[in-house]
């Protein structure tokens, strides 16, 4: 990398937070006070995903440390079967890497932010869900797990989650991914309508 670039990406480290926290903080109707900024938000993630690249040369995603540690309990529980699965044939070092602390720090820093901005409620079903589907919290943990599960086989299949093409393949401007980002706002919005509106 030539020092130009390598300025010029200390630049952009250094600006774009900036930048968005001179913008207002959005309040979020459902939320007890004031949101996070999106501008801040979004500035960082650019920043992380900048970051991500510049030092793994690999793209943001999360997806594939699921994957690892499904690997890792595999190998302890049934290493044979295990092995004889193309993925972790191809794929032998599934191991606990930066992708598996970058989930670690999402859950760590949701706790944070939910506790900072005074969001932890202690309720186990949200309001929306509970005028529609009553007061049933197995419901609501099968619906979670039914629909996570989905997702992640969603995100195996189609090579990326959420963040591998919604952020760090759009962000190269990769077709696939950004068809895969139109492919969740229809499917996220015509599920919501299912669930809430019809």
């Amino acid at each position: 990398m030539s020092n130009r670039n390598v300025f010029y990406a200390i630049g952009m480290i250094v600006a774009t937070p900036v930048l968005a926290l001179a913008q207002t903080e959005a309040v979020d109707p459902g939320a007890a006070g004031p949101a996070w900024s999106p501008y801040l938000v979004g500035a960082l993630i650019g920043v992380l995903s900048m970051l991500t690249f510049y030092f793994s040369s690999k793209p943001l995603g999360a997806s594939t440390a699921f994957a690892s540690v499904a690997g890792l309990i595999g190998r302890l529980i049934a290493p044979r079967h295990t092995y004889s699965l193309y993925y972790y044939a191809e794929k032998k070092a599934s191991r606990i890497d930066w992708q598996v602390a970058l989930v670690i720090g999402v859950i760590i820093g949701a706790l944070l932010a939910a506790w900072g901005g005074g969001e932890i409620t202690g309720r186990w079903l949200p309001p929306m869900w509970a005028e529609r589907f009553g007061e049933g919290v197995w419901l609501r943990m099968a619906a979670g797990f039914l629909g996570g599960g989905l997702m992640a086989f969603g995100a195996r299949m189609a090579g990326g989650c959420t963040s591998g093409h919604g952020i760090s393949g759009a962000l190269q401007l990769s077709v696939g991914s950004w068809i895969a980002l139109l492919g969740f706002f229809v499917g996220g919005t015509a599920t919501a309508m299912l669930l809430f509106y019809v």
